[in-house]
């Protein structure tokens, strides 16, 4: 191996030279429109719709602008009406094709196409666009660039570009420029180093990454070590189980701590909840985290390092090389250019209304999106090709993500608006025996968003038990008002005076707690719950390791992951 340290910065060449062209074309199309005050209006929006100074307008072949309250009543509507439990079917079959293709030896190589994959999303999300466009007869919600009512008569184009619109550019957008942006960044950065592959020195990886993923996002930490994590262990034949816990701890539970670690809780951060809050999580953070490895290295010392041959444990002493770590400047303050970007740059967030600065700017549209993938240019303009390079960097792993997830968050927009109709429902909902059934219960929380979380895209899955919470919250107040019961109607407005001190909004403490560790840590549960999951696999299999199949990862998170999380609600909630 030559030594990296006298590599050169390197002009760029190849498929770093077409990325620097496309991201200088976006940033060219950007700056037209700043011009153009485009994403200025669609801010203005936003922030008009949030604050309500703008009603709520029907984008609709009706007008309805004359009619009092037409919007408002519109909304209700939308919010009360779902599609049927049968539109879920194409994200389920695309759930399935990710867990089953690659098993049938008849379409195994055909499935290790991205185009491939990106064709399978795509078809299966043009039909779930397909029955919103032509069978959907209800009004529908369209939230970007702010909130707007669909009528149930409008035209097939303005349903499907709803619903398109919601999930391309409300949510997906966002999603993966974040996740390029930390992967191309890293992919600059090397640790270089062969460390004995012993359980120790494995477990002492899981901590660091563990406790760098609330800082730099668990994306950010999941490629910067899994690369070092794949390097230590090359000689060893059992190591499958390690980069699966390594998917637990630092590709989900390690990101808990702050807004920046995972993406549910900084959508909290974006509803009100205080950037520091999350820190009261620590004591849940440290005793799964904690187990976690614990179980690891017990593992790892007891069954499976044992197995490792003789000649494997003497070429892995042979082989170790000290870490050492190149690429840091200008990476690392690229690094920190995306992170500023996410806490400072959001549009509906007033600029350094984090630092309690009111200014009364709020950023364009998209800024934060770009001031990302400008540190992604910076980042292979001034970096050195020669790292990358070394670190066998390509950007087959992210174009999967993109790829798959371009499906399943179209696809997953028929489930979600269920789940958001549903989720208000059980607030208020009356079964047989006339009883009200309530989401009342910390542990009710934890279980229920942490098992759609683990199917679902884990941030929006937060979305609707955040307000699900306040809602359970704010009907049983007025039911205890309505009923005279001045003891427990002074217990809720303590739990959410409570909420209003330490969160910074009027929600039960225990409720947030559990919806955010339900949607953090239940994102480990499966490939998908997470977008670093997927990330960490595809680039294990890039280096030859034969990760487990959809269903042989779940294997490993409901023997492990699961027990270690019904303690911990024993515990803690």
């Amino acid at each position: 191996m030559s030594d990296t340290s006298e590599k050169v910065v390197e002009q760029p060449s190849g498929n770093y030279r077409a990325t620097i062209v496309a991201l200088g074309v976006v940033f060219v199309v950007y700056i037209a429109l700043l011009l153009f005050g485009v994403p200025q209006r669609w801010t203005n929006a936003q922030f008009q719709n949030h604050s309500g100074e703008e009603a709520t307008v029907e984008t609709t072949d009706v007008d309805s602008g004359d009619v009092p309250g037409a919007a408002e009543n519109a909304h209700e509507e939308s919010e009360a009406l779902y599609p049927p439990l049968w539109t879920s079917i194409p994200f389920v079959v695309l759930l399935l094709c990710i867990a089953i293709l690659p098993l049938i030896p008849a379409t195994e190589h055909w499935w290790e196409s991205n185009l491939h994959r990106f064709i399978v999303a795509a078809v299966l999300a043009l039909i779930t666009l397909g029955y919103y466009a032509f069978f959907y007869q209800s009004p529908l919600d369209l939230h970007w660039p702010a909130h707007h009512v669909v009528s149930a008569d409008a035209n097939w184009f303005s349903k499907a570009s709803t619903v398109f619109v919601n999930a391309f550019l409300g949510e997906y957008v966002s999603f993966i420029v974040l996740l390029f942006a930390l992967f191309s960044i890293t992919g600059g950065i090397r640790i270089v180093g062969d460390l004995r592959a012993t359980p120790l020195n494995n477990s002492i990886i899981l901590a660091i990454g563990s406790a760098m993923a609330s800082f730099v996002g668990t994306t950010g930490a999941a490629m910067l070590l899994v690369r070092l994590l794949l390097e230590t262990n090359k000689f060893r034949r059992y190591k499958i189980h390690t980069i699966v816990f390594f998917i637990f701890c630092v590709c989900n539970v390690g990101g808990c701590l702050l807004p920046i670690g995972d993406p549910p809780l900084f959508l909290g951060y974006l509803r009100g909840v205080n950037f520091l809050w999350t820190f009261h999580l620590w004591k849940e953070w440290l005793f799964v985290c904690g187990v976690l490895i614990a179980l690891y290295y017990l593992l790892d010392t007891f069954v499976f390092y044992p197995k490792e041959t003789p000649l494997e444990k003497v070429t892995d002493e042979v082989m170790a090389e000290p870490v050492r770590i190149y690429g840091l400047v200008p990476n690392l303050f690229c690094l920190l250019g995306v992170i500023l970007a996410v806490m400072l740059l959001d549009p509906a967030q007033e600029f350094l209304a984090l630092f309690g600065v009111k200014t009364g700017v709020y950023p364009p549209m998209f800024l934060r999106e770009i001031v990302q993938l400008l540190m992604v240019f910076l980042s292979f303009t001034l970096g050195s090709n020669a790292i990358r390079k070394d670190n066998d960097f390509n950007f087959g792993a992210i174009i999967e993500v993109a790829a798959l997830f371009f499906g399943i968050f179209i696809c997953m927009q028929a489930p979600l608006q269920i789940l958001n109709a549903k989720g208000a429902e059980i607030v208020s909902k009356i079964d047989r025996y006339g009883s009200r059934i309530k989401l009342n219960e910390a542990k009710e929380f934890f279980w229920t968003s942490g098992a759609l979380s683990s199917v679902l895209d884990n941030a929006p899955t937060y979305v609707v038990f955040f307000e699900t919470a306040k809602s359970a919250a704010e009907g049983e107040l007025q039911e205890a008002r309505h009923n005279g019961d001045a003891e427990t109607a002074g217990r809720i407005e303590a739990e959410l005076k409570a909420g209003s001190d330490r969160a910074g909004i009027p929600i039960p403490l225990q409720l947030l707690i559990a919806v955010s560790l339900g949607s953090v840590f239940m994102g480990a549960m499966t490939y998908i719950g997470n977008g670093p999951n997927f990330m960490v696999k595809a680039i294990a299999e890039q280096c030859g390791v034969k990760m487990p199949s959809f269903f042989g990862y779940m294997g490993y998170s409901v023997c492990i992951l699961l027990p270690v999380l019904i303690v911990m609600t024993l515990i803690f909630l």
